[in-house]
């Protein structure tokens, strides 16, 4: 739980809540951090592919990805070049991806061997609890006097501390006894894993769907409400939902079936990525927070969960082509925003009609999840 809250919190999502000081500070503009929030997503995409073909045993990779993403986030600190910010970030998203797919193949292989599966909300509940516990460092931190150069360096400070605990864990306990720990490379076979192609696009779809929404839902509130400290708490919000959400599904449906679970979360993101476009109040971008980091990680776990289930001697290599499919959507989701602002008068109407389009993407990928539940399990597994 606390490497994902370090890999995802700090070294994923922890530009979003710094953006805004270092534009304060005059250090970013809006091209510039369109930038390197891009370089971070296509780190992310690259370290994804790169992931499943190391050979490295992941408890190992889990360790180099906390260390290596505190330094490449107390690096931000350092410097005030706009170029070596997008190589850090990209290096970032890497070293994000690589640490998701490691551990994520760790955590979910030993609680399947305690044979405790429904503890999985407990592991993803770390990337919510990172995301709200960068937000409430940014708002807690963000004093007129502080830069945000100095906050980037206390955040690596803090993300080291807490990484003390993963390292100790995975030191002691490199694999659980049902899966020996083995190269990345080598626990792939060379036949592919068969039916994971519908789980991957839906996954894709997803990552296009959620990061319109997660990147605009703290400018839209700045939008309404000029606070900082109301409109700070739309990130720590949604982070906190992520972190809640997992764990309270995991524990009350850890019976129902995954695929449908998964299914009613893309409806309610559609809610939430539909609402800020049809009514822009605080309210809404409250509510719309809630339920699009309400589903976040409960897709990210269901997702996980049953692409291990369907491809248990490829699970590295399956995990890193969801997690890759993830980046491509979320990449892509930006540049369709853009690309629709060139035909346009205005940024908002070009923003809604990327949310109606990434609610479209979510809404199809519901109805083939649904519809692949109603599979007998022998059909899909």
């Amino acid at each position: 739980m606390v490497s994902l809250a370090v890999a995802m919190g700090v070294g994923r999502f922890a530009f979003t809540p710094l953006f805004p000081l270092m534009v304060r500070d005059g250090l970013l503009g809006g091209e510039s951090g369109a930038l390197i929030a891009a370089s971070n997503y296509l780190g992310y995409l690259v370290g994804a592919l790169v992931a499943a073909r190391l050979r490295v045993q992941p408890a190992m990779l889990v360790a180099l990805g906390l260390i290596s993403t505190i330094a490449v986030t107390a690096a931000v600190g350092g410097t005030s070049s706009i170029p070596l910010w997008v190589a850090l970030r990209f290096l970032a998203g890497v070293l994000s991806a690589w640490t998701l797919v490691a551990t994520s193949a760790w955590g979910l292989g030993w609680l399947a061997s305690l044979g405790r599966p429904h503890l999985a909300g407990v592991l993803f509940a770390g990337v919510g609890l990172g995301i709200a516990g960068a937000g409430l460092f940014c708002l807690v931190a963000a004093d007129p006097h502080v830069s945000s150069l100095r906050m980037w360096l206390q955040l690596a400070g803090w993300a080291g501390l807490a990484a003390l605990l993963p390292l100790l864990v995975v030191w002691a306990l490199p694999a659980s006894a049902a899966s020996p720990a083995a190269p990345l490379a080598a626990q792939a076979p060379r036949k592919p894993p068969v039916r994971t192609a519908g789980l991957v696009a839906c996954y894709t779809l997803f990552g296009f769907g959620y990061i319109l929404a997660a990147t605009y839902l703290p400018a839209l509130a700045r939008q309404l409400v000029d606070d900082p400290q109301v409109f700070g708490l739309a990130w720590p919000l949604f982070g906190l939902a992520a972190a809640v959400s997992t764990i309270v599904v995991s524990w009350c449906l850890q019976n129902a079936n995954r695929l449908r679970v998964w299914a009613a979360s893309h409806l309610l993101m559609v809610v939430g990525v539909l609402l800020p476009c049809v009514w822009t109040s605080l309210p809404s971008v409250t509510i719309a927070a809630l339920l699009v980091g309400g589903t976040f990680m409960v897709i990210t776990m269901l997702a996980m969960q049953e692409a291990r289930a369907r491809a248990e001697g490829n699970a590295t290599l399956v995990l890193g082509r969801m997690t890759a499919g993830f980046a491509l959507g979320q990449l892509l989701g930006p540049l369709a925003s853009a690309a629709m602002g060139r035909f346009t008068d205005d940024f908002t109407t070009a923003l809604n009609h990327a949310l109606v389009l990434a609610a479209a993407g979510l809404l199809s990928s519901a109805f083939y999840l649904w519809r692949e539940a109603r599979q007998p399990p022998e059909r899909y597994s």
